[in-house]
């Protein structure tokens, strides 16, 4: 079934480290969200959330027309060790590239520390007698080299990667192997001129490895999950790649790296969507799962991307939303380290059992468990809709660890807890923030996930930051961003010249090239646009900046691109040089718009339910409880008050104003502190 604007029933799931987030509108524009715990077939866990959607919205699942998807899947396989058992094919001299990578210390400092382990070991890296210069091939390659080479992969391999010298710029030898290898061999085989045409061996190395490493993996998973979908009526899924962009299962199954920030990736879309309509262009964006918190800046109205990403240590060159993240979720352990200082994370509690006060056996002490102890989350709350609190499991778990850190009781543990907290998940921002020039000040702050509307206002104290919004779907936001996503298709060639050398009519022939490779993979080339950016630095630069090539493919004008690359420069790094601009890259992007979701909301019930104490700045205060679907547009909620959503809890704490807007959303405005 075709992903057309026609359609009108649409469901967007996300999957996460502790819950599985469902998103459905229907063709009257009603929103139904669900939650269930993530599941270890991660396919199964998807089902029970359509199938839960549905039942709220009245639906059979066989009515939906639009099925999206993030999924972590490649990402667990990654970080896990739990990938495909590789062997990696390279240019004879060159099989230790991917150990030697750039010979660098993660840690300047730090003596014992050690880069992770290659995905392939040596003794399943082979070598082929080839040699491509950046000018053209000096040596072809024997086909029965490489049938014989092919005889000698271990029948436990299960996926290879080829990365031969200078592919980049001529694939002739590396297509030969790869052909080959694909005829010989019953296993994917993913090569470098087909996942990053780019320069720089390691990196372009490292990112067809990873390709192959996670490619059986996604590939076994969309298949399970298309299956699913079929016996229940649903269409086949579409996937949500790390560039922000939605394209076909089978895209993805070929270039599986780029589903690797799959889900974060699908948040900072959705905040977008929301804030689009609030008119609000340079905002950050906290996403604060049970796992992890997720970080990223939207300038200008647009998601930042990068194409440096590093996860585990290893180096991803493709384009991707430029995600920050830290170890710490509402589902992170609290723990006592050989010093006596309390720490929070990077390991959790998960979906099972999660954190003590789901009930479900769990005895770490969690985030969640302190925000249950100061009195965010009470003891009628439902998390995720269907999970009951135990407050006595959370004062019993912060007991213990009062004790170990040599605090007075349960309650100093969850304030503790909860600045350590606050503090790491303040880093990350800081990182996307001050440390690269912009002023925290002149930002809003917007929260999701399960965790991030209670944590928001703290840190955007933390961080002088006067506005927090909170989308109205914030619980499920990255399953929300799904349906608003536009198609999305990148391409990359290297090209190196100096600007003042270029010939445009070169440039413009190669991103002739270009353009045909993203629309070849688009569902509607017609309704698609291309644009286009050339990767550029000054010569003997080892880094480059993005430049927008605005005259397009059939005007390329090199005065221009030195002249954008000046001003990007000196807005990056305070400063310009008076230096040649060398071409290093040329990018290309198939985009087919999505079109705008209008989502009804429409408030009914008593919107105050209760009260209880929750603690701010030390001290109890009887705080009014508030439904979040029951509050009308136009109400203002000054703080302190706590607002409960089926999937997530807000807290405005003293000193803030909340204000429900048309859609919804609920923003926060700081007021001035007496206190």
């Amino acid at each position: 079934m075709s992903d057309s604007a026609s359609s009108t029933i649409r469901v967007g799931v996300d999957v996460g480290g502790t819950f599985t987030d469902v998103t459905l509108v229907d063709a009257n524009g009603g929103l139904t969200t669900a939650k269930v715990p993530t599941t270890g077939d991660q396919s199964e866990g998807v089902r029970a959330g359509i199938e839960k959607a549905c039942d709220g919205a009245g639906l059979d699942p066989s009515e939906i027309d639009r099925f999206r998807h993030a999924t972590t899947v490649s990402v667990n396989a990654l970080l896990e060790g739990a990938g495909a058992t590789t062997a990696l094919v390279t240019t004879e001299g060159f099989r230790d590239v991917a150990e030697l990578g750039r010979q660098d210390r993660p840690s300047l400092y730090d003596l014992s520390d050690r880069p992770p382990a290659p995905l392939v070991p040596r003794e399943r890296r082979f070598e082929v007698d080839e040699r491509v210069t950046p000018e053209g091939v000096e040596q072809a390659v024997d086909p029965e080299q490489v049938r014989d080479l092919a005889a000698r992969i271990p029948e436990d391999i299960e996926s290879v990667a080829v990365s031969l010298l200078h592919a980049y710029a001529e694939p002739a030898n590396e297509r030969v192997v790869t052909d080959v290898l694909r005829e010989e061999l019953a296993v994917p085989v993913s090569a470098s001129h087909e996942v990053l045409a780019e320069f720089r061996e390691y990196e372009r190395t490292a990112t067809t490895t990873v390709d192959a490493y996670v490619r059986p993996t996604i590939e076994a998973y969309l298949s399970r999950l298309t299956e699913r979908a079929a016996d229940a009526g649903i269409p086949a899924p579409r996937v949500m790649q790390s560039n922000g962009g939605i394209a076909d299962a089978e895209t993805v199954r070929s270039r599986a790296v780029t589903s690797v920030l799959s889900g974060p990736a699908a948040g900072v879309v959705g905040a977008r969507a929301v804030t689009d309509r609030l008119d609000r262009a340079d905002l950050v964006t906290f996403d604060m799962g049970g796992t992890s918190s997720d970080v990223s800046l939207i300038r200008a109205g647009a998601a930042e991307r990068t194409t440096e990403a590093t996860i585990d240590g290893r180096p991803i060159r493709v384009p991707v939303v430029d995600v920050n993240t830290v170890g710490a979720g509402g589902g992170s352990i609290a723990w006592v380290d050989a010093g006596g200082a309390l720490r929070v994370g990077p390991r959790s509690a998960g979906a099972s059992p999660g954190p003590a006060c789901y009930g479900r056996g769990g005895t770490d002490p969690t985030v969640t468990d302190a925000a249950v102890v100061l009195g965010y989350v009470g003891a009628s709350t439902e998390l995720g809709g269907e999970l009951s609190v135990d407050r006595e499991a959370a004062v019993d778990a912060l007991s213990r660890l009062a004790d170990e850190a040599g605090m007075d009781d349960a309650l100093a543990a969850a304030e503790g807890v909860y600045e350590v907290a606050n503090a790491s998940m303040s880093r990350p921002i800081r990182s996307v923030t001050v440390e690269r020039g912009h002023d925290p000040r002149s930002f809003g702050l917007v929260a999701f996930g399960g965790a991030g509307p209670m944590h928001a206002a703290a840190l955007a104290d933390r961080l002088d930051i006067d506005t927090v919004v909170v989308p109205r779907a914030c619980g499920v936001l990255s399953a929300y961003g799904l349906l608003a996503a536009d198609e999305k298709h990148d391409a990359v060639r290297t090209h190196r010249e100096r600007l003042d050398t270029l010939d445009p009519s070169t440039a413009g022939s190669l991103l002739d090239d270009l353009r045909e490779d993203v629309l070849a993979s688009a569902s509607d080339p017609d309704a698609a646009t291309v644009e286009y950016a050339a990767d550029l630095r000054y010569t003997g630069q080892s880094y480059e900046l993005a430049v927008e090539i605005a005259s397009g493919a059939d005007a390329v004008d090199p005065a221009a691109l030195e002249g954008g690359f000046h001003a990007a420069h000196e807005r990056a790094h305070g400063y310009r040089m008076d230096e040649p601009v060398e071409l290093v890259n040329l990018r290309a992007t198939a985009t087919i718009r999505e079109s705008p979701l209008a989502v009804a909301y429409e408030p009914a019930g008593n919107p105050r339910t209760g009260e209880r104490e929750a603690r701010f700045g030390g001290e109890f205060h009887r705080t009014p409880v508030y439904d979040r679907e029951a509050i009308a547009p136009g109400t203002e909620l000054p703080g302190p008050r706590i607002v409960e959503g089926a999937e997530s809890t807000i807290v405005v704490p003293p000193a803030w104003t909340g204000t429900v807007e048309r859609d919804g959303t609920l923003v926060l405005e700081r007021g001035e502190t007496d206190a």
